[in-house]
């Protein structure tokens, strides 16, 4: 891989994993279309990801750092509480249990935590079917399409108005499954659960932070899962340049992308990215119709 196709592949991922219109899907297609060989873009791939995620941490700091201090004080309880329990029933007492979920930063934890199950073993069962389908260009040109009518979807919804505290944990476990299915090619993953979290009635804010740190613990997994794949390739000394340098693209186009994103969510203004996904999507179709 040259650098100016490492470059231009950290500026897509950048752009289109924030933005609600589908990196997997762009670069599926790009892919396809310029024939860039990826023999060993599985390290890319988990580079581009790792790079986007810096993206994440930068932006929302305060509120990720609070949440792993709350998540460590959630075990610290339970391990309290199970304590309390075993004490209890050898001494025949009732000693009080300590309140675990107290603050929004605790409930917040634990609606991530609930919608990365069903993410994972979505994402794990459907991996290699993932990886066929996104070798076949009307796949991505399809999924568009559907993200292009969830966009439309989330630009008629009104103003949500749920926080932490009143969210349900059916709620997370739904958002959950829309991003285990987004894992296919062509499916926004900011956009189907912002839309996701916008139908189940969240404050608009909460629901693109939501989106965005619930992303956090599914692209760790996905990078952890693709590592040991890793280990079995040999890289050059430019390779792993280039590979570096299109992460820190990802990077900070990810950065501005997140930026962007929230003015777009609070502004109401998916119209202008479904009627993009559409067009984009029908030239993938009709791409694959013409290239077989």
């Amino acid at each position: 891989m040259s650098l100016f196709q490492a470059i231009l592949m950290g500026i897509i991922q950048g752009i289109t994993e924030f933005l609600p219109i589908s990196s997997s899907g762009h670069l599926a297609i790009f892919k396809e279309l310029f024939k860039v060989n990826l023999e060993t873009g599985i390290l890319f791939d988990i580079l581009l990801h790792l790079g986007t995620l810096v993206a994440v941490f930068i932006v929302y700091f305060k509120d990720i750092k609070k949440l792993i201090i709350e998540g460590f004080c959630i075990l610290g309880d339970c391990i309290i509480n199970l304590r309390i329990f075993f004490y209890n029933k050898i001494r025949k007492e009732e000693m009080p249990y300590r309140l675990v979920i107290r603050n929004s930063y605790r409930k917040f934890v634990m609606l991530v935590i609930v919608s990365t199950v069903p993410t994972a073993i979505i994402g794990y069962a459907a991996k290699d079917l993932v990886e066929a389908v996104s070798e076949i260009l009307i796949v991505p040109g399809v999924c568009l399409i559907i993200t292009s009518i969830l966009l439309f979807i989330a630009d008629k919804y009104n103003e949500g108005t749920k926080t932490p505290k009143y969210v349900s944990y059916n709620n997370a476990f739904i958002i959950g499954i829309c991003q285990g299915i987004a894992t296919l090619p062509g499916i926004s993953r900011s956009g189907t659960t912002i839309t996701a979290c916008l139908v189940s009635g969240f404050d608009r804010k909460f629901a693109v932070k939501y989106s965005f740190i619930m992303s956090i613990p599914a692209i760790l997994g996905a990078a952890v899962l693709e590592l040991k794949d890793v280990g079995k390739m040999t890289f050059t000394a430019g390779e792993i340049i280039n590979y570096s340098i299109g992460a820190i693209v990802a990077a900070v186009v990810g950065y501005i992308s997140i930026k962007i994103m929230l003015v777009v969510v609070r502004n109401k203004k998916f119209k202008i990215f479904a009627i993009y996904c559409l067009l984009v999507g029908i030239t993938a179709c009709i791409g694959y119709f013409l290239y077989i």
